[in-house]
């Protein structure tokens, strides 16, 4: 089934006020570029909304500035020779697998990090977003977060990338973060969530949950969210793969290749069935 059905499904268990606002909000753009205008599905609008509690005013201010953002920064034209140096180290990586709802998986390492450039550590971020959304399923918006913070030090801190990795995620993929997991995080990262906490909204906090591989309790959510057979062994799973930089080269290479053609074959087209940003 084409996303354009989906959608029009999706639509249907719209409320009649949602479906209001999502109309109301998609006629004051007025006429955006292609691109653009194929961004703005009733999803993404819907998300948007959520993100601002329906607040009419607020949604729409937000998703303009996303559209003026999208033009400017280009997040769909970013490859992966863009930025491979950046993922040699497997700092961040999309795993092979989905969650139990069908959700794309991020992994990321903090003691990974392997260049000085914040410029460029924003843009594989960035970049990660995009093509998770990418491979997501029809049915699913969402993704999971997992932060491993093994060998993490005091060092591995930087507050204007948590602040700028905050704001992208809040202001430009609202709605996109389904759960975070903080496994394993040591004691003093307690002080710097704190200090980080008044950069995020209330709903990201709530989706943030820190995992223990020592305590029972905790484990279980990642039992939950996770088929224990698929997850890698460093979160208690049983898979031994691990990450291998070649093969990430080459699964991102061919999605590169998938991105530029679901655009392509969507602009070209006056009904366009799929594109990443109609999910």
């Amino acid at each position: 089934m084409s996303t354009r059905n989906l959608e029009s499904i999706a639509s249907k268990s719209y409320s009649e006020e949602q479906k209001a606002k999502i109309s109301e909000i998609r006629a004051s753009l007025g006429q955006l570029p292609e691109k653009l205008s194929l961004y703005c599905s009733d999803s993404s609008i819907r998300r948007h909304l959520i993100a601002r509690n329906w607040d009419l005013k607020k949604s729409r201010k937000m998703l303009k500035n996303t559209l003026k953002w999208r033009r400017w920064y280009k997040p769909d034209e970013i490859s992966w020779d863009d930025i491979s140096k950046e993922a040699e180290t497997g700092k961040i990586y999309r795993t092979d697998y989905l969650d139990r709802l069908g959700r794309a998986v991020l992994v990321m390492k903090p003691s990974s990090q392997n260049t000085n450039s914040a410029k460029g550590q924003i843009k594989y971020l960035v970049y990660s977003m995009e093509n998770a959304i990418l491979n997501l399923p029809p049915h699913q918006q969402q993704m999971v977060w997992i932060i491993d913070f093994e060998g993490f030090k005091l060092s591995h801190i930087s507050i204007n990338i948590t602040k700028e990795t905050a704001r992208i995620l809040q202001d430009h993929y609202p709605e996109r973060l389904g759960v975070a997991i903080m496994y394993n995080p040591p004691k003093f990262f307690e002080s710097f969530w704190k200090l980080s906490k008044p950069f995020l909204e209330p709903r990201t906090v709530a989706k943030v949950h820190f995992v223990y591989s020592n305590d029972p309790n905790s484990m279980q959510i990642i039992h939950d969210i996770f088929d224990m057979e698929k997850l890698e062994q460093t979160f208690g799973g049983k898979d031994k793969a691990g990450f291998n930089f070649e093969q990430y080269a080459e699964r991102m290479k061919s999605d590169d290749r998938r991105m530029s053609l679901i655009w392509t074959e969507a602009t070209e087209s006056e009904t366009p069935d799929h594109t990443t940003a109609d999910q």
